[in-house]
C-alpha cells in the first residue's frame, strides 16, 4: 500500500529533478505536493512538465517567491528537456504544505532543499504537525559513525558544513526543536557521498528503464548527464527519497544534532526523536530504488 509524501525542493543540480520523477511514479509512494524554493516560474515551469510526462499532472506545486528574479534553474535542465515554459504555482509553498498535511495528517515531508519552506509552515500555521520529517543534510562524524563505516574523505571530522542546512539555519534549527515534528530522519552527508549514479549504476538500470514513467525519466537525463560527466552524479536527495520509502535502507542513530562555527554535527542522545543516517546498504538503495522491493509503509 502506497504512503503520503509530500517533497520540498530546489534546481541548483539535477539531483532534485531526478527524485522528483522517482517519487512521481515508484509503487510504493503517492506523491501529494511538490514545493519549490525559491519558486521561480522557471522552476515551477520544470516541474510542471516533468509532473505531466510523469502522469502526474495532478500534483499541487507551490513556490516560496514566485516572483524571485534569481537564475535557479541549471542549466542541465533545459539541455535535457528543452525550452520550458513557465508557470504559476498554485499558491505559496507553506500554504501548499499546510493545506495538504491537513488532508494527509500522517504524511512525510521530503525536504531536498533548504528549510524556509519547512520553517515558514511552522511559523505560520500554529495548529500543523508534522508526524514524519526525512530531510537530506546534516552530519554525521566519527564520534557517531562506526569505524567499518567511514569515509575516508570525512576522516577525523565530527562537524562539516551541509548545504541544505546553511541555506537556512534558522528554518533548520526550528525543525530539529519543534514539539510539532514528530520523528526527524536525517540522511547526512557523510552517508549520501557513498552512492553515485555512474556507469555501472546506468547499466543495471537498463532493464527497469521503462518499469515506470519516472524511472524512464532518469534514464533519458543521465544518459545524457554521463555522456558529459561519465564520472557520474551523487545520489544525495535520491538517497534520501529512498531511505523515506524503505527506512531499513539505513542504519540509524539518535542524536542532538549541534551547530558550530557555521558547520553541523551530531552527539549520541536519547529521547530526541531526532535520527542520523550512519551506514546504508547500496543494494537495498538500488532494490527500493526501481521499486523491485515494496516496502511497508513507514509507522
Amino acid at each position: 500500500m502506497a504512503f503520503d509524501i509530500l517533497f520540498d525542493m530546489e534546481t541548483s543540480d539535477p539531483d532534485d529533478a531526478l527524485t522528483l520523477c522517482l517519487l512521481a511514479t515508484h509503487p510504493a509512494v503517492t506523491l501529494r505536493a511538490v514545493t519549490v524554493t525559491p519558486g521561480t516560474l522557471a522552476q515551477v515551469g520544470m516541474v510542471r512538465h516533468l509532473l505531466a510526462r510523469a502522469g502526474r499532472g495532478d500534483v499541487p506545486v507551490g513556490a516560496r517567491n514566485p516572483e524571485s528574479q534569481k537564475e535557479s534553474l541549471s542549466a542541465f535542465h533545459t539541455k535535457w528537456l528543452g525550452p520550458l515554459a513557465p508557470a504559476a504555482p498554485d499558491a505559496l509553498a507553506h500554504e501548499v504544505l499546510a493545506r495538504t498535511l491537513r488532508r494527509y495528517p500522517q504524511a512525510t515531508l521530503l525536504t531536498g532543499a533548504p528549510l524556509q519552506n519547512l520553517r515558514l509552515l511552522l511559523e505560520h500555521h500554529p495548529d500543523v504537525h508534522l508526524h514524519r520529517w526525512v530531510a537530506q543534510g546534516g552530519f554525521a562524524g566519527d564520534n557517531v559513525v562506526p569505524p567499518e563505516h567511514r569515509l575516508p574523505k570525512f576522516a577525523g571530522l565530527r562537524t562539516c558544513p551541509t548545504f541544505n542546512f546553511n541555506g537556512d539555519p534558522k528554518g533548520a534549527l526550528l525543525a530539529l526543536s519543534s514539539d510539532r515534528v514528530g520523528r526527524r530522519e536525517l540522511v547526512s552527508k557523510n552517508v549520501t557521498h557513498g552512492v553515485a549514479y555512474d556507469g555501472a549504476f546506468h547499466e543495471r538500470m537498463k532493464p527497469h528503464a521503462s518499469a515506470t514513467p519516472g524511472l524512464t525519466l532518469i534514464f533519458e537525463a543521465m544518459e545524457r548527464y554521463l555522456a558529459q560527466r561519465p564520472e557520474g552524479k551523487l545520489l544525495h536527495d535520491p538517497l534520501a527519497a529512498c531511505a523515506a520509502i524503505d527506512p531499513g535502507i539505513v542504519t540509524w542513530a539518535q542524536v542532538e544534532v549541534v551547530r558550530e562555527r557555521g558547520e553541523w554535527g551530531s552527539e549520541l542522545a536519547q529521547g530526541t526523536r531526532t535520527f542520523i543516517s550512519v551506514a546504508m546498504d547500496p543494494e537495498r538503495f538500488f532494490r527500493t530504488f526501481v521499486g523491485l522491493d515494496q516496502p511497508p509503509a513507514p509507522r
